[in-house]
């Protein structure tokens, strides 16, 4: 695959500390590479050092001549003088534009509810956001750069992102690196992953999952100092095994290697004990919302509401932006009155949030983490031990020295951490989280996550991030047209349902007159990936099935000869070189094996 960029031993020094030491690293005609790394390591610096917005100290950054790039930084904004219209597509005529099947796919995916006609400065932030999002994807790149593009997105925004990317270029062309925190994001769109940490960048195969499983491999083989961060991995890739079947499009040897390193790992959460935990500290009834309505200004925004929250229930609640989660929220915690119906509590309810404001950190910003934390319990019990608020701290990722800290000098991401343990410690017995992975990274998220699996209360979330959601909750509820309605299948079935609905306003508004072509076209294939008949498809499983027990194989044959390398004698250099010499083509037969599985795959996905 052809070259687009890169950079050679990149070094990049800020007054305080290195970020980058020596990092080499390109990009190749079809990669999809995700960003991942804590906070502060330099993901979006590296997005910035390959664009050319900034000089690296030492190296030097290579670009293949005539290769057009496109970048979206977070700190990037639109002319808020211009209208929507004109920002997204200038002053190109609307016949023209409108013809363009990619302006009127980004368009329709990204803009629906923003006014074409607005002022870009009238806008709020997240619909600014999206209008730069719009200008980005509508032009015509060769290589795209975006820096936490799922921000100010709802759950149907990003599908339909991830959808948009998979299907922009035609397959090995075009280039995208992507800094993103949405691991189901990075699964759905990435084929390869980037870890930056400790001033390098490691490469890894894959998505999100692919990416754990090697980072578990890797980390099993450390020193016996890494076994806290491994054990949260192998939790980490047992939610990912157990999770929907779209993660396991795998080869079936990586499976197997999976499930080999996670056969002796509990489920993530002992949701019966749990349940026990939660009855005996709230009794048998929390909140019951009874056939609730609520009416603002003429306008009906939730109506006739039933539903009845049980003591350790960890429910997700979906739905758009404006469709009334806060509303219901509000039900919950008291702060909204329904119209009609009522709303009973239990006596011993004590109901926390976790809010996107800080509003618990405002009254305190100039005092030290440490006397925040001194002020509160003394102990605090987790997964059957009991902890310290500093080791709660240190499981979160807090370093001693940051305990001396005050609090406005925390990062965004501190303080999002800080909020959640002060809100623990106060000992809610329900908890409501809105949009608690803002400012997180990948690494703090799973932490958050593992922390709350052993939270013995009713457990509450409204996010737009599908992986948080489908990780820490058992069930899914969607608030749709003032409605609260139950998702058996989740997320999926929620976009399924939104699909169903825009597809209702679509076909309403578009002229009676059918396109013949479209029609004789038969259905909604993706471009470039024909449907199989039944003899094509059935060919294909067969020599998927085949390409399986081949890999597998092989994986077996590699490790015989690793174990007979280690153990040969090392001064006999001619039968040292006569395996290496047969390792390498086994490894180069596996690689080949192995694109031919993807290429299989793609068409049957097709």
């Amino acid at each position: 695959m052809a070259h687009l960029l890169g950079g050679e031993k990149l070094r990049l020094e800020f007054p305080t500390r290195v970020i980058f030491d020596g990092v080499t690293v390109g990009l190749n005609e079809g990669d999809r590479v995700g960003v991942v790394g804590k906070n502060g390591d330099g993901k979006s610096t590296l997005l910035r050092l390959l664009a050319g917005r900034i000089e690296p100290d030492g190296g030097r950054v290579t670009r293949r001549r005539g290769v057009d790039i496109g970048m979206l930084d977070q700190s990037d904004t639109v002319d808020q003088t211009l209208t929507v219209a004109q920002a997204v597509v200038g002053g190109i005529d609307e016949h023209v534009w409108a013809g363009d099947a990619q302006a009127r796919d980004v368009i329709g995916g990204l803009l629906g509810d923003v006014p074409w006609d607005a002022v870009v400065g009238t806008l709020s932030g997240g619909q600014r956001r999206r209008v730069g999002l719009a200008a980005l994807l509508v032009a015509d790149h060769d290589v795209i750069f975006l820096d936490e593009p799922t921000n100010h997105l709802d759950v149907e925004g990003i599908a339909w992102l991830a959808g948009h990317l998979r299907k922009r270029w035609a397959q090995n062309s075009g280039g995208l690196i992507v800094v993103t925190h949405d691991r189901w994001f990075l699964d759905e769109v990435c084929n390869y992953t980037w870890e930056v940490h400790d001033q390098i960048i490691e490469p890894f195969e894959g998505g999100y999952a692919a990416y754990i499983l090697q980072r578990v491999e890797r980390d099993r083989m450390s020193a016996a100092s890494e076994a806290k961060r491994q054990n949260l991995m192998r939790k980490e890739l047992a939610w990912l095994r157990r999770g929907a079947p779209a993660r396991t499009a795998k080869p079936k040897f990586r499976i197997d290697a999976a499930n080999e390193l996670i056969e002796n790992e509990p489920p993530p959460r002992d949701t019966v004990e749990l349940k026990q935990m939660a009855t005996s500290r709230l009794g048998k009834d929390v909140v019951d919302i009874l056939d609730a309505s609520v009416v603002y200004d003429g306008r009906t925004i939730l109506k006739d509401i039933e539903w009845r929250i049980a003591p350790g229930e960890r429910t997700g609640v979906l739905g758009v932006n404006g469709a009334g989660k806060s509303t219901l929220l509000g039900l919950v915690t008291g702060t909204v009155r329904p119209t009609s119906g009522k709303v009973k509590r239990g006596t011993t309810v004590r109901i926390a949030s976790l809010t996107q404001e800080l509003a618990e950190l405002k009254d305190v910003q100039h005092e030290r983490v440490s006397t925040i934390i001194g002020r509160q319990r003394s102990s605090y019990v987790a997964g059957g031990k009991e902890l310290t608020p500093g080791q709660l701290l240190e499981r979160l990722g807090f370093t001693s020295a940051q305990l001396a800290t005050p609090i406005k000098d925390l990062s965004g991401g501190q303080k999002r951490r800080l909020q959640l343990l002060l809100i623990l410690l106060d000992e809610p017995n329900v908890l409501i989280l809105d949009e608690p992975t803002n400012d997180l990274d990948t690494d703090m998220l799973a932490a958050i996550e593992d922390l709350l699996d052993s939270w013995p209360g009713t457990l509450l979330v409204v996010s737009h991030d599908r992986y948080l959601i489908e990780r820490v909750t058992d069930q899914q509820y969607a608030v749709m047209d003032g409605h609260f309605r139950h998702l058996p299948r989740g997320v999926e079935q929620y976009l399924e349902l939104r699909r169903g609905v825009t597809d209702a306003s679509a076909d309403a508004a578009r002229k009676p007159a059918a396109s013949g072509a479209a029609a004789a076209s038969g259905g909604s294939s993706t471009p470039g990936k024909p449907a199989l008949g039944g003899a094509d498809k059935r060919n294909a499983e067969k020599e998927l099935s085949s390409l399986d027990r081949r890999l597998k194989k092989y994986q077996g044959e590699i490790a015989a000869a690793h174990e007979k390398l280690a153990v040969h004698d090392q001064s006999d250099y001619a039968g040292l070189g006569a395996i290496t010499g047969e390792l390498q083509k086994l490894e180069s037969t596996v690689a080949d094996l192995e694109v031919r599985w993807l290429e299989v795959s793609e068409l049957l996905e097709g």
